[in-house]
């Protein structure tokens, strides 16, 4: 299985080990020509929402990555990749790629100091150990469903092709969320 990981800026390098753990192959898509090449599934890492949602616009690619995931090709977000796939997020008219029936809450924990380690339980794995930097959360689903929550909080959810994670599962020790990415 060939996995394409958005590699403009951001915690890409920690996903693709994440995937060869997995068994997976990993390539880095930063220009259009990479986004035209065949792979079976698509990671948006965590970084800076803006800044990649700036860069997937001036290199052209904010529409393909748009059209193969509503074509139906998994993708994963995490963290800012949460952000990109959103519909909308809170107090702000930005959308990014914008394929996701969520609301996303940007910086919803604080800045950098406001990062923390939590183990929650993540629908269909059991309890996870889960690491947020600077993170975002769900504010609220239309048509995503929820698959984890920290003190009321959505931290993870799933609509059909699409993952959307709050925390950075490519820290932890553990390979179940990519594991789980990868079979869908």
């Amino acid at each position: 299985m060939k996995i394409g990981v958005l590699a403009l800026q951001g915690a890409f390098i920690e996903h693709e080990k994440k995937l060869c753990q997995c068994g997976a192959e990993a390539f880095e898509i930063r220009q259009k020509r990479d986004i035209d090449c065949s792979f079976d599934g698509l990671i948006l890492p965590g970084g800076e929402s803006t800044v990649m949602g700036k860069l997937l616009n001036e290199l052209g690619l904010m529409e393909p990555v748009r059209q193969r995931i509503k074509a139906g090709m998994p993708v994963m977000g995490t963290c800012a990749g949460l952000i990109l796939l959103a519909q909308h997020i809170a107090g702000e008219d930005t959308v990014h790629i914008g394929t996701m029936g969520i609301t996303a809450k940007r910086n919803a924990y604080g800045r950098q100091l406001g990062s923390f380690r939590a183990d929650a339980g993540f629908k269909g794995l059991g309890t996870l150990s889960m690491t947020f930097i600077r993170a975002p959360y769900i504010e609220s689903v239309s048509t995503a469903e929820v698959l984890a929550e920290i003190d009321g909080r959505i931290v993870a959810a799933r609509e059909g092709n699409q993952l959307a994670l709050a925390f950075h599962p490519e820290l932890e020790q553990s390979a179940a969320v990519h594991e789980y990415f990868l079979r869908m």
